[in-house]
């Protein structure tokens, strides 16, 4: 692995497209899987579940990346700044290949304006991991910043069986309450812990006001969802759920 992440640091830029690539053909393979029927018809329902069974396998596979890596070398969650293994560089590679993916898959299909928290989402993402590959700085931090892959693995399943129309399952129930865990859990602790560390090492941080922002941006977006979810799943009446489903056409519906 070490020979392979040397060329790949010597080429981040290529390495991240590389890598893109790999998951639009990922992309391609998954359209052959057949489609519910509920969402076949459906031009938007029927590009939303294949974008979202993509970002399923990122999510699989980075999340259990990330927390293998912070299990196996505990040191890069002290040292976030300049502190990073292999593994993890590795990582960030792969993960940043997969937002430019994403992102350039939301622009060329036409669902940009609907997406447009997705878009800001991975436009931060992209340059944060980029600044990384390139100066190989806050690689450990970005690998934290993947913790959040754990969320999006129950995320993604609950917005899967919402296309699906299964709302009433028993599947849904117990998902939206595992997901209201890693939520907590993977996505606000990752966060909160990683603006911390910015806040206390804050001096002596390489273009630390970029990161902070970016850091803030992307908190205020974190706590925005939140808010929806609770709503969405713990607060709202099964008729005003069902409304809100109906006339959702954002990618990111509640």
């Amino acid at each position: 692995m070490d020979g392979l992440v040397l060329v790949l640091k010597k080429y981040p830029g290529l390495s991240v497209l590389l890598f893109s690539l790999i998951f639009r053909g990922i992309h391609r393979l998954l359209q052959r899987l057949p489609l519910p029927k509920v969402v076949v018809h459906d031009e938007f329902r029927s590009w939303k579940w294949k974008n979202l069974s993509v970002s399923m396998v990122h999510s699989l596979l980075t999340g259990t990346w990330a927390l293998t890596c912070a299990v196996t070398w505990p040191e890069t969650l002290k040292e976030l700044h300049t502190y990073h293994t292999s593994s993890s560089y590795l990582l960030v590679c792969v993960s940043t290949g997969y937002f430019v993916q994403d992102a350039a898959d939301i622009i060329l299909t036409g669902h940009g304006r609907g997406s447009w928290e997705f878009l800001v989402h991975h436009a931060l993402v992209i340059v944060s991991f980029l600044y990384s590959l390139y100066t190989q700085l806050y690689v450990s931090a970005a690998m934290v910043a993947l913790f959040v892959e754990v969320n999006s693995v129950t995320l993604h399943l609950r917005l899967l069986l919402k296309l699906a129309g299964a709302t009433s399952s028993t599947v849904y129930h117990i998902n939206k309450v595992v997901n209201m865990f890693t939520f907590i859990t993977f996505r606000l602790c990752a966060q909160f812990y990683l603006t911390w560390y910015l806040l206390h090492h804050y001096s002596r941080l390489q273009h630390g006001a970029f990161f902070l922002a970016a850091l803030m941006v992307m908190n205020t977006m974190i706590l925005v969802y939140f808010y929806r979810l609770l709503r969405s799943d713990f607060i709202l009446h099964r008729n005003e759920q069902s409304k809100t489903q109906d006339n959702s056409k954002r990618f990111v519906a509640d």
